[in-house]
């Protein structure tokens, strides 16, 4: 490929999904009668590709087919798969992982025709109309999908590898003697010491309650008590009765009590987090994640009827890598954790 491909220099036509494929509709396989195995169940979800058991007891095996849920997601799937009856197969010798990608594409364009009260079930998906390129003869072009799914991805790729080369490049640059001393930690001779929290962290201090109904739309991150996406739970513009912090930790103090995420940005947190900041000399973000591990223990001791009060956190304690003068080893904290980011980096580098 010469030049770069771009959609718009493609003639484009409507075919309906029945005139380009084989359809097949699933079966259904109730979850009690499943045995666990290594075949991929595909059913009605979102995500994972469809994918919501592996079992060996498959009423029947597909391969190499676009799947379609009740729901008009879409996925390709390589390889052996099985299907339950909320799923349309659609099978063309002229299918590959490439152009299966790009067919999964088009047909979600129709997504919003379909919901609980209208599925999306074989009868349904047949008629569906999808505009795709064509060739000189009128025909789905497929090698032109195909191409082009292989362009993009590739650059993708190369941001991908870029970026964490870059990564690899800035741990070596902050650890003396680089990959070598990292490779040298040894995880078995570490001594192990219990401090206070408040020996620890120069500032715990408890966020602001901001309601939904006075959030403004913005950009800082609002943290409140989940444990997921980092405990962001929207982005706000607020500026008046908050309370912002940076490069420190966040505990939910309730709700998921014990989450703690590291955030190196600005961010507004919900009275239901306890913001834990160390001596700027001490920290850095390696030691951040090292801290939050650690301080996520607490979730253990506590609950959502037994909430993580101001009183409460000041009197913990975490055990934490001491030095042989007895304090906190920060230097091993952060090359432990470089380590592992380390060598996660380069298995995700040679697969790639």
């Amino acid at each position: 490929m010469k030049n770069k491909l771009t959609l718009q220099d493609v003639e484009w036509k409507e075919f309906k999904i029945k005139d380009l494929f084989k359809i097949k509709r699933g079966k259904r396989l109730i979850e009690k009668n499943r045995h666990k195995g290594d075949v991929p169940y595909i059913s009605a979800t979102s995500s994972n590709n469809g994918i919501t058991d592996f079992i060996n007891n498959p009423l029947f095996i597909e391969n190499n087919k676009l799947v379609v849920t009740t729901f008009c997601d879409s996925y390709y799937i390589e390889g052996n798969f099985t299907a339950s009856d909320e799923i349309t197969m659609l099978g063309n010798k002229n299918l590959n992982k490439y152009n299966g990608l790009f067919l999964s594409s088009m047909i979600k364009t129709n997504q919003s025709k379909y919901a609980f009260g209208r599925k999306a079930f074989t009868d349904r998906i047949s008629t569906q109309i999808i505009m795709l390129p064509i060739d000189k003869n009128g025909n789905p072009n497929w090698q032109f999908m195909e191409d082009y799914i292989k362009q993009e991805e590739k650059e993708i790729v190369n941001k991908v590898v870029k970026y964490y080369q870059n990564r690899l490049d800035e741990i070596f640059k902050n650890v003396a003697g680089g990959g070598q001393t990292l490779n040298s930690i040894k995880y078995e001779n570490v001594n192990w010491k219990v401090f206070e929290f408040k020996a620890i962290f120069r500032e715990i201090k408890r966020g602001k309650r901001l309601t939904k109904a006075n959030h403004i739309d913005g950009k800082t991150p609002y943290i409140s008590s989940s444990a997921l996406n980092n405990g962001v739970d929207n982005f706000i513009s607020n500026n008046d009765n908050i309370r912002k912090f940076d490069n420190s930790l966040s505990l939910a103090n309730s709700g998921s009590v014990g989450a703690c995420f590291y955030h190196k940005y600005e961010y507004v947190a919900s009275d239901h987090i306890t913001s834990l900041k160390l001596d700027d000399e001490n920290a850095d973000e390696y030691i951040y994640l090292f801290m939050a591990t650690i301080v996520k223990r607490l979730e253990e001791k506590y609950s959502f009827n037994r909430e993580i009060n101001d009183i409460r956190i000041k009197r913990e304690k975490l055990i934490l890598p001491a030095d042989e003068n007895g304090n906190p080893n920060f230097e091993y904290m952060s090359n432990f954790v470089k380590n592992i980011q380390k060598e996660n980096i380069e298995k995700m580098l040679n697969y790639i």
